[in-house]
């Protein structure tokens, strides 16, 4: 999983982490046809759910902006194959000049279904988030960032019960957590998720970006493999406020998966 625990922080707290990537940095990730991800994202786009586009929205920019991009990383992208079946990532599109997602290709949402923010802007999209206000105030600002021509990442994480990596919820239900007060037993039935989300600028007369989300499971125990991983990514759990946790589908878990950490953190006798 790649995937590093110092953007883990404590306290925990919703927002941007906006951080600068240099021009030639990479944004896409080639997709095994071998992966479980090949496999969920083959079903959505065999169900015809992969992309989504306001009426009238011109995609092209964006899909020549996708291509080029993947061939500059020596990203193949075969004529005869969906390109969401050729890279990990999925995609959205973000329009400078009105703040909205015209168009989005998302075969692997976690919890969200992209067919309710297709044409929203920002605000209207982070609302449902928990202690959003730092998100929200951001929101006109992060749009005029992410459109300026330059190129961005972020990095969003949480701890799931499902080893699936679409989570549509209109196509599986949540995965229960593990039906044990073993803090061993329980952290065995978890998974670090993460999200490695980019920008790179679709040019061509646009003021638009072109948003990636590139989702990594990973089991949890293999994940937390050293001491210091483990007070991390306690310290941020035990900082998490109750809105938050209910957001993020935590509240029945902290407790156990805390003293599984708390374990793992404690010195070697």
């Amino acid at each position: 999983m790649d995937f590093d625990f110092a953007l883990i922080a404590a306290p925990f707290r919703m927002q941007p982490g906006l951080r600068r990537l240099p021009d030639g940095a990479r944004h896409l990730t080639a997709l095994s046809a071998a992966s479980a991800l090949h496999a969920e994202k083959l079903q959505v786009v065999l169900a015809g759910g992969s992309r989504l586009a306001v009426p009238g929205f011109d995609a092209g920019p964006a899909l020549v902006a996708i291509a080029q991009q993947a061939q500059r990383e020596g990203i193949a992208l075969p004529a005869d194959v969906p390109f969401e079946l050729a890279v990990e990532e999925d995609f959205a599109v973000l329009d400078g000049a009105t703040g909205t997602l015209p168009w989005l290709s998302v075969c692997v949402p976690s919890h969200w279904a992209p067919e309710d923010k297709l044409g929203l802007d920002l605000l209207a999209v982070h609302a449902p988030v928990a202690d959003s206000s730092t998100l929200q105030a951001a929101s006109r600002h992060l749009v005029q960032l992410a459109t300026s021509g330059e190129h961005w990442e972020r990095h969003v994480w949480t701890i799931s019960p499902s080893p699936r990596h679409d989570q549509h919820p209109g196509r599986h239900a949540r995965e229960p957590w593990p039906g044990t007060a073993d803090p061993e037993l329980f952290a065995a039935g978890c998974y670090l998720r993460a999200e490695r989300q980019t920008f790179f600028p679709v040019g061509r007369g646009t003021r638009q970006a072109v948003f990636t989300i590139r989702v990594m499971l990973q089991p949890l125990g293999a994940a937390v493999d050293s001491a210091d991983k483990a007070a991390r990514l306690h310290a941020s759990l035990a900082s998490m406020s109750d809105a938050v946790l209910q957001y993020k589908g935590l509240a029945a878990a902290r407790a156990p998966l805390l003293r599984w950490l708390e374990r793992r953190a404690a010195p070697a006798q």
